[in-house]
């Protein structure tokens, strides 16, 4: 069975909606800690699908294939990951290697779980991940905690959603305070 990870960016207090300016994604690598971006390519050389839901699809979908020469190889596996959009509205990916998931979602990403290959990630895509882990599909969370307290957004977990027994895989920290927590799913 194949690895479903949910990866996010997550403030201090526990926001994973990007409100404020807290985060953008590097597109330089003078920009980026180079740590941290060579663990997100260590993490990339791990999964060959990503899951996401249609809104978060489309920011990438508007923002990544536009990103030419991008030194730190984001935009590169971006179009090349197999990507799988949960959507009843959105009718043609308009993205390479983009199949567009209609229908139950939970059963087709337990389909795609069951199925050949390396991990599944999916990161944003709020709605969805509340789905996945109330249906418990997440095997592992991987979260980039940045040293910000928004003081409000959208949070990884559903509102009144209690869960115990997660194991720490993995904890380190990056240059400007970002830390990568790694836990198991029960």
């Amino acid at each position: 069975m194949r690895t479903l990870a949910i990866t996010q960016n997550i403030t201090l207090d526990g926001s994973i909606e990007i409100l404020d300016d807290w985060f953008s994604p590097p597109t330089e690598v003078e920009d980026a800690d180079e740590d941290l971006l060579a663990e997100t390519r260590a993490q990339s050389g791990q999964s060959d699908t990503m899951l996401l839901g249609r809104r978060t699809f489309e920011d990438f979908r508007s923002y990544w294939p536009l990103q030419r020469d991008d030194p730190t190889g984001v935009a590169e596996y971006l179009d090349d990951v197999d990507k799988y959009v949960v959507s009843s509205t959105l009718r043609d990916p308009g993205w390479q290697n983009a199949t567009i998931l209609g229908g139950d979602p939970i059963e087709q990403v337990r389909t795609l779980k069951a199925g050949p290959g390396l991990d599944i990630v999916t990161t944003g895509s709020i709605t969805l991940c509340h789905s996945l882990i109330e249906a418990g599909l997440v095997d592992e969370y991987r979260l980039f905690v940045y040293p910000v307290v928004q003081g409000r957004g959208r949070r990884l977990f559903p509102d009144g959603y209690t869960t115990a027994g997660l194991r720490l895989l993995d904890a380190r920290r990056f240059c400007g305070g970002v830390a990568l927590t790694r836990y198991e799913a029960p």
